[in-house]
């Protein structure tokens, strides 16, 4: 199939290589001439395991093609991805000025009938906004799907090559039936392709994104519960986990969720809700929640050092929100350190990947350094944000000759409390069980 993919950011640029990699010609289109130009070389402008060889070998067999003209790109296909961004505004609610652009440019460009795909992650009824876009530039006969995606940061083309499902949003049988051949390299396992309405499509990303912020909120706040009871947190997770009914997935405390996807689509959730004047309670709690738990690690360092952190210097390993990539976007560590500053506190920080879209956020008194040991030489504590690999076999000592004080701030409970504090630290976990339970 010949595809056009409007928009290169995370979800465009994965999308458009896993497609071009199954045989399909693929067209991506970003109004950025530099990024494009970059692309044509193989540089790729964000951090996804895979990505580049997928790019590289795609672009390289002529499969995958790059430019900034969506009239070229869309009048040569038959299927066109709608894949912007759509940031939250100061409502919460998703910005659609570049969805609305993108629809307005396929409108334009269109040259016969053609497939639009919603694969932006979009409010609720935006198949209905798409459809009228277009059609206000064209006479041309064509059909809006809702084709949410579920990426994971991190492991996405592995995601995309291997859905758990793909969820396909339309009402006619025969716009089905050509999505369904389109993903149908991917799901040769099985999984399922299920075919809904477009609403429900565009509910059921929100829904999913919603309930996974919640099981970590939820699991936060019992953190807090077994530091005032002298319960661990592992062990009630444990315990939850073998339980068939709950299953093992996000259900690790740690100081708290970002990145691009839950934050923006719990607050856009519940803008929606608000405006039909639904209460979706829980939903509000999980963001109430987890504000807060990005702010606990920091309340920790105060509460162990004073308040007055003024002459501290803390060092602080990871700055992605999460691991395997260098996305920043709502990361717990800008908040954690943004509190350490206020607090007078210098701050030296680590991350392997992240580093150059750090140092574009952090602010004056905060400075990354080049490995894991330069920054924490001379500081009074090591605080531990993002669980990278290479942060989880350390070497102790030279991590205790290195600091001022012995302290550990886990933030993400890589650590085993009990070896660690026989090993001459004083260690501080999220939820885990004090030394003198």
């Amino acid at each position: 199939m010949k595809i056009a993919v409007i928009g290169t950011g995370y979800v465009g640029l994965v999308a458009g290589a896993c497609f071009a990699d199954t045989g399909n010609t693929v067209y991506c289109v970003d109004k950025d001439p530099a990024k494009i130009e970059a692309l044509r070389k193989g540089v790729i402008p964000i951090f996804e395991p895979g990505l580049d060889v997928l790019v590289k070998r795609g672009a390289a067999e002529g499969r995958l093609l790059f430019g900034t003209s969506a009239e070229e790109a869309v009048a040569a296909s038959e299927i066109v991805f709608m894949a912007v961004g759509t940031p939250p505004s100061a409502t919460g609610e998703p910005d659609m000025r570049y969805v609305k652009g993108a629809a307005e440019e396929i409108g334009r460009a269109m040259n016969g009938y053609k497939l639009i795909v919603n694969k932006s992650t979009v409010p609720i009824g935006s198949h209905r906004m798409v459809a009228d876009w277009i059609a206000a530039h064209t006479s041309q006969p064509f059909d809006v799907v809702s084709n949410p995606e579920f990426l994971k940061e991190g492991t996405a083309v592995d995601d995309f090559l291997k859905p758990d499902r793909v969820v396909i949003g339309t009402r006619k049988k025969e716009v089905y039936d050509k999505m369904a051949e389109l993903y149908a390299p991917f799901v040769r396992q099985g999984n399922p392709v299920l075919w809904m309405d477009p609403v429900s499509a565009e509910i059921t990303k929100y829904a999913c994104n919603s309930f996974l912020a919640a099981r970590i909120s939820f699991m936060n706040e019992l953190s807090a519960l077994c530091e005032k009871v002298q319960g661990d947190i592992e062990d009630v997770r444990r315990g939850m986990t073998t339980d068939a009914r709950i299953g093992k997935h996000f259900l690790y405390a740690g100081v708290g969720y970002g990145g691009s996807c839950f934050p923006k689509d719990v607050q856009a959730l519940l803008a929606t809700a608000a405006k039909l004047d639904v209460p979706l309670g829980i939903v509000a709690a999980a963001e109430h929640a987890n504000a807060r738990q990005k702010r606990s690690l920091a309340e920790k360092v105060k509460a162990h050092f004073g308040r007055d952190l003024r002459g501290k210097t803390f060092g602080v390993w990871g700055l992605a929100f999460k691991p395997n990539t260098d996305d920043m976007r709502e990361a717990p560590s800008l908040a954690i350190i943004e509190e350490l500053l206020a607090a007078g506190a210098n701050v030296k920080a680590y991350d392997p990947v992240a580093e150059e879209n750090a140092a574009k956020l952090l602010g004056n008194g905060a400075r990354t350094c080049p490995n894991a040991y330069e920054a924490i030489e001379g500081a009074d504590a090591l605080l531990v944000v993002t669980e990278w690999n290479e942060f989880r076999h350390p070497d102790f000592a030279r991590i205790r000759k290195a600091l001022k004080q012995p302290v550990i701030f886990d933030g993400r409970n890589v650590y085993n409390p009990t070896a660690i504090r026989e090993l001459g630290f004083t260690y501080f976990g999220v939820g885990r069980r004090g030394p003198s339970a």
